[in-house]
């Protein structure tokens, strides 16, 4: 049985194709292999449970460690956080969640607003004709999670180019490749910062720490966790700092890029913000849920048998969850293909349960000033192209406007 998330048309708009999925059943087999079938969860109901569900696991290792593979994936990459269960996967997110509560993210604010409005400060000063994506939706959270860990500026633009090639569908080898890549860089990049902060420690430095040394960002804090307290394996190490780097970024761009063209396709709504900017917060909730940017969740795999949504799912079977279509799931969302800020229905798009995406405040904050800042300053912002020519990124994990050419902008 052939994926049904394979086409280009589905990388367009792969909402039609969702609902028919969904008119047959919330929990419909999508393929079947040697290793079992793979399921693909698109009720909102039960893409919460399944979500939350203990017995889906999410422990790639496991499940990979009896099956043959001609992949070459770095470990770093393979085996995140995110391919962890409790009590591994607790104590991962315990260390990193510090530097993500609301009232660190708060301490953020003035960063971002300063990163968003100097983005359209560049735009203007080039006339106004801009690549909303790659001059807006990715530099913004790229710069935003680099001054977090501590990333040095000149080497922001290969880790976007190798952060992107990980979700290239149907492109293994360049998937390989970027996943060595971004693991060896972190790996590097760890030893260095441990470095300074053994020469910072023993006076090289004349007793100052030098940037990026233990104790002056997210990074930092992290290695100094894994040296003196030894709650991080070297390998987890490096994984946690690819997995933030990658995580902390991708998907605000997509969110950006995403609520960007709905907005510039519906004027009345963006009249109404610029009106109104205290209705921001809420439209980006709605635009969070409208088109999510992620279509569908990371692996997971019936760890043993189970029933969700009437299918009899067993044991080994892979299970993806479509918060794509669950936040599009009419059994719990009026006219669910509309743009409508005042619903008060809670979106899947941050998932649910123990892997609620631990960048949520982050995201909604860089989405929040970023929406304001075009509003406000971009009164004149326009779509360059017609929607229908619009590319998409060729993944099915993320979905995300691959470019978005406008005019007005800044």
């Amino acid at each position: 049985m052939s994926h049904p998330m394979e086409s280009p048309e589905f990388f367009r708009d792969p909402y039609p194709l969702l609902a028919a999925l969904r008119e047959r059943g919330p929990v419909q087999q999508v393929r079947s292999g040697p290793h079992g079938a793979t399921w693909l969860v698109t009720g909102w109901a039960e893409a919460r449970t399944a979500l939350a569900e203990p017995r889906l696991s999410k422990d790639t290792t496991r499940y990979f460690a009896d099956k043959p593979s001609r992949r070459n994936l770095a470990p770093a990459v393979s085996a995140t956080m995110l391919a962890t269960d409790p009590p591994d996967h607790t104590r991962l997110r315990k260390l990193a969640m510090k530097a993500f509560t609301p009232a660190a993210v708060a301490r953020l604010e003035p960063r971002v607003a300063e990163t968003a409005h100097g983005l359209l400060e560049r735009m203007a000063a080039r006339g106004g004709t801009a690549d909303l994506v790659e001059d807006f939706a990715v530099p913004l959270p790229i710069e935003v999670i680099s001054d977090l860990l501590g990333v040095p500026r000149e080497d922001r633009a290969a880790l976007r180019r190798w952060s992107n090639d990980l979700f290239a569908a149907g492109a293994p080898d360049t998937i390989d490749a970027a996943s060595h890549a971004i693991s060896d860089y972190m790996t590097a990049l760890i030893a260095a910062k441990r470095a300074d902060g053994a020469g910072a420690a023993d006076g090289r430095d004349g007793g100052a720490a030098r940037p990026g040394a233990p104790g002056r960002d997210l990074l930092s804090d992290l290695i100094a966790a894994r040296d003196e307290d030894d709650r991080l394996s070297e390998a987890e190490l490096v994984s946690l700092a690819v997995l933030l780097v990658v995580a902390g970024h991708e998907t605000t761009t997509n969110l950006i890029g995403n609520g960007a063209l709905a907005l510039l396709r519906d004027d009345a709504l963006r009249t109404r913000l610029r009106q109104d900017p205290a209705l921001i917060p809420a439209a980006v909730e709605e635009l969070l849920r409208y088109d999510s940017p992620i279509t569908t969740a990371t692996f997971r795999y019936a760890a043993e048998p189970l029933t969700l949504g009437g299918a009899e799912i067993a044991a080994g079977d892979v299970v993806l969850v479509s918060p794509g279509a669950a936040n599009r799931d009419p059994a719990r969302f009026t006219d669910p293909d509309t743009l409508d800020p005042d619903r008060s229905a809670g979106h899947l798009s941050f998932g649910h349960g123990p892997h609620h995406c631990l960048g949520a405040p982050l995201a909604r904050l860089e989405a929040r000033i970023a929406f304001h800042a075009l509003l406000t300053r971009c009164p004149d912002l326009r779509l360059a192209a017609p929607p229908a020519e619009l590319p998409w990124r060729h993944t099915r994990l993320m979905r995300g406007p691959a470019h978005l050419p406008v005019t007005g902008a800044g």
